[in-house]
């Protein structure tokens, strides 16, 4: 599951989670005036189509019971089904649902997916529930929302404090209420199963291994060796350990890690193997690692690296750490984790960014893989999922970097511009009914 830290948290309090949604109607409005986007294309794709509110009870260990808010936005579905994932946080909200669902959709347009975009969740913090508690609530959750997610409609996946198995309670309920032949013709209605349950063989590892490459793209772009950098991680995830895991393998050096735990640091190097048998024995925690110095948490962004990996929550790179940042590189690997005000300075310092819907989209990308694998009754192995993966997030890293440099925008208008123009084109071909 995904970790973050106690510093953030203090951080999402000083900003509102609400504020995400200012920023994504600030970079869809920036991308659309760069564009020219028709204006009746502008009005649809600045709201959603759908937002779901369930309230659901669910019969706790001690025999009480305890009501739950769950939410599922569906923000566009002009080019396939909604795609997106499910968190559990309490942070979760429509606000911060639709601002999620907005950046899915220009995610998977953008990764050239027959997608839409989707997001949501429960607004809870599992920590404070057992395991069997927390399948309950999932398969409550999975039946309040059972009218509304299908694959051939709406595809959640796995997101923040969510994992394989939340994905294979969601599918079993969700084809307990199908009728008996045509129950296992529904199992990619998730992506991010186990292996086990239809799972694709390496998704695990698709989103921090996308990043990964992202990183590897820009360098070869840029005439940059990867060997001998430095790189620090805020949030040791999935993501943040797949991404660390694969940089150290072309010589890069993990310096700082941030999780909910605390803050580390090693200027000499943290192996990234080691840190992750650390977690594995101490409840997912990086605190504690031997061969590290605690470092404070606020001043994390400030460490001295040359790219900066950003991997947790949203608003997290704001216009009072930015001025900090030592990095030349950051690569999103979390859903919007620089704000607007922080993004200006940066790119005024000189400062790269990967975008979040083209840096992390490794994961869609690869529950895309899934969900073919699925619907066709096929068996992809990991090397082949390995290949398929890199080809794809090539491909989407050049027309990425092409348009910016020709048309001299940043990495993140280039992104918005390139996904946005292929869903205008769809509306523009099929037309608007009736």
């Amino acid at each position: 599951m995904t970790t973050v830290t106690s510093d953030l948290k203090k951080s999402a309090k000083k900003v509102p989670v609400r504020g995400m949604m200012d920023n994504v109607m600030e970079q869809f409005n920036s991308a659309a005036d760069h564009i020219n986007l028709h204006p009746n294309i502008r009005k649809i794709l600045s709201i959603t189509n759908n937002e779901i509110l369930v309230n659901f009870p669910v019969k706790m260990d001690n025999g009480e019971v305890e009501i739950f808010t769950g939410y599922r936005v569906q923000h566009n579905n002009a080019l396939g089904p909604y795609k997106g994932g499910l968190r559990y946080h309490p942070t979760v909200d429509l606000d911060a649902a639709r601002a999620l669902a907005m950046w899915m959709t220009w995610k998977t347009s953008l990764a050239g997916l027959p997608y839409g975009g989707g997001k949501g969740g429960i607004k809870i913090d599992p920590k404070k529930y057992s395991e069997s508690e927390l399948e309950r609530i999932t398969r409550r959750f999975t039946f309040a929302l059972a009218d509304n997610i299908g694959p051939e409609h709406d595809i959640p996946a796995p997101d923040v404090n969510t994992n394989s198995q939340t994905m294979a309670w969601i599918a079993d309920t969700y084809m307990s209420t199908r009728p008996p032949a045509e129950r296992t013709a529904n199992q990619h209605v998730v992506t991010g199963k186990p292996d086990a349950s239809g799972g694709l063989e390496g998704r695990d590892r698709a989103t921090g291994y996308g990043v990964y490459l992202t990183i590897k793209f820009w360098a070869e772009k840029t005439n940059v060796s990867l060997n001998g950098k430095k790189f620090i991680v805020q949030g040791f995830g999935n993501v943040g350990y797949w991404a660390s895991y694969f940089l150290e393998k072309d010589g890069a050096k993990l310096v700082a890690v941030q999780d909910a735990s605390g803050s580390i640091e090693n200027q000499n190097g943290i192996g990234v193997d080691e840190l992750f048998a650390h977690c594995q024995n101490n409840s997912g925690r990086i605190a504690d690692f031997a061969g590290s110095k605690t470092v404070d948490g606020n001043k994390f962004f400030a460490i001295d690296c040359d790219i900066c990996i950003p991997a947790a929550l949203g608003n997290q790179i704001t216009k009072e750490n930015a001025p900090d940042i030592k990095a030349k590189l950051i690569a999103e690997g979390a859903n919007g984790p620089t704000n607007v005000e922080g993004e200006k300075i940066l790119l005024d310092r000189g400062i790269t960014i990967i975008p979040d819907i083209l840096c992390n989209s490794g994961g869609v990308v690869g529950s895309y893989f899934e969900w073919l694998q699925n619907r066709n009754g096929e068996i992809w192995q990991l090397d082949e999922v390995m290949v398929k993966l890199d080809k794809k997030m090539k491909e989407s890293f050049n027309k990425v970097y092409d348009y910016s440099k020709t048309q001299k925008v940043d990495m993140r208008t280039a992104a918005f511009c390139i996904a946005i123009q292929r869903i205008e084109k769809a509306y523009i071909q099929r037309g608007i009914f009736p």
